[in-house]
């Protein structure tokens, strides 16, 4: 997951950075700082935000963007 996938992934579901670390079980410190290409994410961290996205009905496409899945 890159940057801008976590950003269009909350842009796409109307949810805040605070909202996102709830979910996820992550800080928001985490989040604001990878987005802003401040730090990497080890792999459980981004285990958790991908989960937690793609529950939320996220899709990631070929590690270039993202999509809502539709019910």
């Amino acid at each position: 997951m890159t940057p801008a996938q976590l950003r269009m992934a909350r842009s796409a579901l109307k949810i805040g950075v605070r909202d996102l670390a709830d979910m996820a079980g992550v800080t928001t410190a985490t989040i604001t700082r990878f987005e802003n290409e401040r730090g990497g994410l080890n792999s459980a961290t981004e285990q958790k935000l991908v989960a937690a996205l793609t529950a939320a009905g996220i899709e990631f496409l070929n590690g270039t963007g993202v999509s809502l899945k539709t019910p």
